[in-house]
Formats: C-alpha cells, structure tokens, sequence
C-alpha cells in the first residue's frame, strides 16, 4: 500500500539542505505539513515558498544544543500535537585527517552526525506516541557499511548511526515504532560538490553520483513499506558488504576502488564545471559561490 501523506505531520532536520529540501518539496505536494529544523535561518526562507499546501513551518536550529532541541519540540508540541515522521538527516563532513585536526571539530561533527540524531530521537518520542502510526526515518549512508580513509570522521559517526538505529528498530518495533534508515552512496548535493572540490573521498566516485531524486525514492520506499534500511543503489550496497565480509583483506581490495574512485572523481570535476557550479584556477578548484 502506498503511504497517505494527507496530513501527515512531518519533521525534517537539514531541512533546507540538498536531500531535505527535495523531501519537503516531494511530500508537500503529497498532502502532508513539513516542519523543517536547519541552522540557516535564510535557507528556510527560501525553500518554504517552494513547498505545497499550507501549515508549514521553519525553525533555524544549533542541534548541537540541547536546550534549542527541547525547544523546538516543545514548539511543534504546541503547534500540531503530535509527530508522525522524524527524520534526522542533518550531516556534515570534511576532509580533514583525523590527526591532523582538533579535538573539538572531532567532537562537533561526532555531535552533528551522531549524537544529535539520537538526542532528537529521544526527545520526540512522547510526541511520536501520539501519532496513529509513528514513524522515524533516518539518513545513514554506505559510509556506514564500507570505511571511507579519506573521511574517517564521517565513516565513525555514520557506522554508529547505522548501528544505533538497527538496535533501537528492535526496541521500537515492540512499541508500535516503525523505524529504519536511508543507505545512500554519494549523491549530488552542495555538500557532496563542496567536498568534491576540496579533494574528497575518491571511493564516493567509483559510479557517478546518484541525484537527489533517487534518495527520494528510497525514502518512499520506506514508507510504503517499512524495513530497517532501505538502499538506493541496491548494486553498490551489495559491493560494499561483500568486500566487508574480508576486512583484512580491505588494505588489497582498496587500491582497486581507490584508482577507479579517482577517476569517477576527475569526471565528476568536469561535470561541475560543465554545470557552473565550480571552476579551476592556477590547477586548484573552487566552488562558484
């Protein structure tokens, strides 16, 4: 049976970034009230009269705050009564090396990517209960399957992501919780070009990143039918867990994913060129603000 989104009471983290906005916009148009939570404040503002319908609303968000987190559930508490769909998708990454970088940003983007999730899922539960048919959706990655060297922050914070939400799927499913997680491989957002243009994981550009429409898909996939994880690209997924049955063997596997991730990478600089979105200057890229 396909999902009724007919006022369907959804909340969004990373609301105004590249997979949360297409989210807002696809279940919008679907009938449903999006209550989108980003830290940037303008970003809200322009997505929301893009969205269908009526109801809507924005809250800018630091989740690395916990106070702010309270607030704003006890902001849609008072506004709409309940929550139908949690999805924490909010995501940062740099290509920082874990040596060479502070304890504090390891500790920020630990916070952003991994326990900001979880403090958010644990806040909206009571709201959730209220909900006919309570729903938590959250955006993992492959990077929580297949270690990513060049990224390890990432790789750390989204293997804990995955392994959080696979145990509190089991918790939750004895307490009319539906919950599961979004398994997507690179994907063409600002945050995938960005990095792309600072050097990057290669591993991410063994296949040409999947649009952000396809993320969407997966998403609905979810919630037409629940499951602990959905992947949009089932032919990768099932790369990244057979070459992770051989862990040891991952130091001789690794050069062959890294040369051909190499190449997808020089392609993929090409085609954001190609796009406007970035440029070359004296042999270093940019990113055409």
């Amino acid at each position: 049976m396909k999902y009724d989104f007919t006022g369907k009471i959804i909340v969004i983290t990373g609301g105004a970034g590249g997979i949360g906005s297409h989210l807002a916009r696809d279940f919008s148009s679907k009938g449903a009230t999006l209550v989108l939570l980003d830290v940037s404040q303008s970003r809200l503002d322009a997505l929301l009269p893009s969205l269908t319908g009526e109801g809507h609303s924005t809250i800018a968000i630091d989740l690395t705050q916990r106070e702010e987190i309270k607030t704003a559930l006890n902001s849609i508490e008072h506004k709409y009564g309940r929550i139908d769909v949690l999805i924490p998708n909010a995501a940062i990454t740099t290509t920082d090396r874990f040596d060479e970088r502070s304890l504090e940003s390891i500790e920020y983007e630990l916070d952003i990517n991994l326990r900001s999730p979880l403090a958010i899922i644990h806040g909206a539960i009571p709201l959730l209960k209220k909900s006919s048919d309570p729903r938590i959706i959250t955006t993992v990655s492959l990077g929580g399957i297949f270690p990513l060297g060049e990224t390890p922050l990432y790789t750390i914070s989204k293997f804990g992501l995955r392994g959080a939400m696979l145990s509190l799927s089991l918790d939750f499913a004895a307490k009319g919780i539906k919950a599961g997680s979004i398994m997507p491989s690179a994907t063409d957002t600002p945050m995938l070009q960005r990095e792309a243009v600072e050097g990057g994981n290669s591993l991410q550009f063994m296949d040409p990143p999947q649009k952000t429409d396809d993320v969407v898909k997966a998403f609905l996939k979810m919630l037409d039918k629940p499951r602990f994880e959905v992947y949009p690209k089932v032919s990768e997924s099932w790369l990244v867990r057979f070459a992770m049955l051989f862990p040891s063997q991952l130091p001789r596997l690794m050069p062959l994913f890294v040369g051909k991730g190499n190449r997808g990478h020089k392609r993929y600089l090409k085609e954001l060129e190609t796009r406007g979105i970035a440029r070359q200057v004296n042999g270093l890229w940019e990113i055409i603000e």
